[in-house]
């Protein structure tokens, strides 16, 4: 397992084209540790960028700055992440679209079914509209440092799930903050149980949750695969994620520092999205191979596309404009 781990940090460490070493100029009372808190488990996908990330800063600043992840939610779930950021008790977190939309309510346009399911649409999206959402989290006091990826969201359970109407029979996890879904299951007319991450397992132990949104890579690595039995065989969106830092802290750096985080950053953020890409499928298919059986819903798009208008439609206006929905759409690529 050590060797496992040494060599996939090796490997994360080619990505940004780097030595295994570190230098050591700095004295540990002149550097200046970033806290930053992530529900990635401890040798995930993820976490293996994380780490690479932080040994790339250390080198390029001569150890004069540091990133100190607290990786598999050791600081709760995304709310928490939120709220120790805000009262100063963390520096910066990496969130997905839950944690992101507390920040900005607006970046959940991102989240909404219809907007996109391909990464290509997605990267369309990030490019053309990726400035106006920094300066969305800038006016808030959050520095972002790069955007990653999930993986591509497909609704787990242990019956099959053809149309959006089965649904109702079941007991669907919906995060406690998670406003997209939520809103899907009350067009469909589903309850959602809502649950913490960190809740999940557990409730899908005593059947107090049987169907859940969720990546095939998440799904692995939190281990909920293992209490299901069905997945859909087509995906309905992707899971939108980025690490971001109070700004004050971002500010309090000195300009090499800024310069050298926000392009490893980059770099990082780039390695992570090929490797959470590839990964994910590679998880799909472990998930077929352990057992899970795939659901096609194509005979009833129809409805998973009018439920999906109609999330889209309800939260317009309330949770992000209209306006910007608009420029989601056509920037990926869709017609409404």
């Amino acid at each position: 397992m050590k060797l496992q781990i040494t060599l996939s940090l090796a490997i994360a460490l080619a990505a940004f084209g780097i030595p295994g070493g570190l230098a050591h100029s700095a004295s540990p009372e002149s550097t200046t540790e970033l806290r930053i808190a992530t529900l990635a488990p401890s040798g995930s996908s993820w976490m293996k960028i994380f780490n690479a990330w932080n040994l790339t800063v250390q080198k390029e600043t001569n150890n004069a700055l540091r990133m100190r992840f607290y990786a598999g939610g050791s600081q709760g779930d995304e709310r928490d992440f939120v709220r120790k950021m805000r009262a100063g008790q963390v520096d910066g977190a990496a969130l997905t679209n839950i944690g992101l939309g507390q920040l900005v309510r607006p970046i959940l346009v991102l989240s909404v079914p219809g907007v996109f399911s391909e990464y290509d649409e997605l990267d369309r999206v990030r490019t053309e509209l990726g400035q106006r959402f920094e300066e969305m989290f800038e006016a808030e006091g959050y520095k972002l440092l790069g955007w990653g990826d999930v993986g591509k969201t497909r609704l787990f359970s242990t019956e099959r799930i053809e149309r959006p109407s089965d649904l109702k029979k079941q007991r669907p996890w919906a995060w406690k903050d998670d406003l997209i879904f939520t809103e899907f299951l009350k067009v469909v007319g589903a309850n959602p149980v809502r649950l913490g991450v960190p809740e999940v397992y557990p409730a899908l132990q005593t059947g107090m949750v049987d169907t859940l949104p969720a990546s095939a890579l998440a799904a692995v690595s939190l281990q909920w695969y293992t209490r299901l039995k069905y997945m859909a065989a087509k995906n309905s969106g992707i899971i939108v994620g980025a690490a971001i830092m109070r700004k004050d802290k971002f500010d309090a750096l000195t300009d090499e520092q800024q310069k050298v985080l926000v392009e490893t950053g980059a770099r990082a953020h780039a390695a992570l999205n090929k490797s959470i890409r590839r990964d994910d499928e590679k998880a799909y298919q472990t998930v077929l191979e352990r057992g899970l059986t795939p659901v096609d819903t194509s005979e009833h798009d129809a409805e998973w596309k009018e439920a999906g208008k109609q999330v889209r439609e309800r939260l317009a206006g309330r949770v992000y404009p209209e306006t910007l929905l608009d420029e989601v759409l056509a920037a990926a690529g869709k017609q409404e």
